[in-house]
């Protein structure tokens, strides 16, 4: 494998660790959202 190819295969890597970075970082802010919203409803139930 050439020094080009290991940098393309690198940078490959890095963009599939940029975008799962990204979807956690969504996923965590979601899931604030709805323990948040299941909160509210408890509190107007209770």
């Amino acid at each position: 494998m050439t020094t080009t190819e290991k940098i393309a295969n690198a940078k490959k890597r890095i963009d599939e660790l940029e975008r799962l970075i990204k979807f956690w970082n969504d996923s965590d802010h979601d899931e604030a959202k709805i323990e948040n919203f299941s909160r509210n409803i408890e509190n107007k139930v209770a």
